[in-house]
């Protein structure tokens, strides 16, 4: 099972299909042991090959992973909340929880034209460098706040948080005000801002997120996150939504 894992975790966002023998260049495993457990894979349908023989994740582990996620109904709930914020703002707006050390993000909605932004669903951005991030660290464990100040805090533009002195007068400032505010902070042309998502405990699970032009009208965006936040909540009022 674990090396299955491993050949799972081959595939990144960027490398969506790969030859047998990089994937067992990267998961360390011998050419025939990854050739052999790849062929089983594409037998069960969690892996498929392409014309060119090349693999990639199949439609059958898509289906699956859809039908177990936790998030799916966090993800329901939010959705009509999204595209209001999406039509107000007119470029991305993202939906993200924490998983691990990082925030993933599982859904994201964007037009022609938007500003750039490294997100996408299924992927992934550092806490300390992005606005979701923030919220998610803001608002996580004590462990898990430690672990991020203890570093290495990779910078991506001058604006990063870098240094765990900023970065804990930082996470202070989104508890008290509610929402983090990154200016330039992955890309010196976009802003981040984002807000938590809470469950009916009051626990937060998730944040909302939108990239939008790094100019002065930045914080317009801000009740509009908020208020969709609440709603999000609401949606589920008996259920709660899950933990992230």
């Amino acid at each position: 099972m674990s090396r299955a894992v491993r050949i799972f975790e081959a595939f990144t966002a960027d490398d969506t299909t790969l030859q047998v023998s990089e994937i067992a260049r990267r998961t360390g495993l011998h050419l025939a042991t990854a050739s052999r457990l790849v062929a089983e894979l594409v037998e069960h349908g969690l892996l498929a090959r392409e014309p060119d023989r090349r693999v990639r994740i199949g439609m059958r582990m898509w289906e699956l992973a859809l039908r177990a996620s936790p998030t799916l109904m966090l993800r329901d709930a939010a959705m009509p909340f999204l595209e209001d914020v999406h039509e107000a703002v007119g470029h991305h707006v993202q939906l993200g929880v924490l998983d691990g050390d990082e925030a993933l993000f599982i859904e994201r909605l964007s037009a022609p034209g938007a500003v750039i932004s490294y997100t996408r669903i299924a992927g992934r951005l550092p806490l300390h460098a992005s606005s979701c991030g923030l919220v998610l660290l803001a608002h996580g464990d004590r462990d898990l706040q430690e672990r991020i100040l203890g570093g290495p805090l990779r910078g991506y533009t001058p604006h990063t948080i870098t240094t765990a002195r900023r970065l804990r007068s930082v996470l202070a400032d989104v508890r008290h005000q509610g929402f983090a505010f990154c200016p330039g902070h992955m890309h010196e042309d976009a802003l981040g801002v984002a807000v938590p998502v809470r469950d009916t405990r009051g626990t937060v699970v998730a944040t909302l997120s939108v990239i939008v032009p790094n100019n002065a009208d930045g914080k317009t965006v801000i009740p509009v996150l908020t208020a969709a936040a609440r709603g999000i909540t609401r949606a589920f009022p008996s259920v709660g939504l899950p933990q992230a």
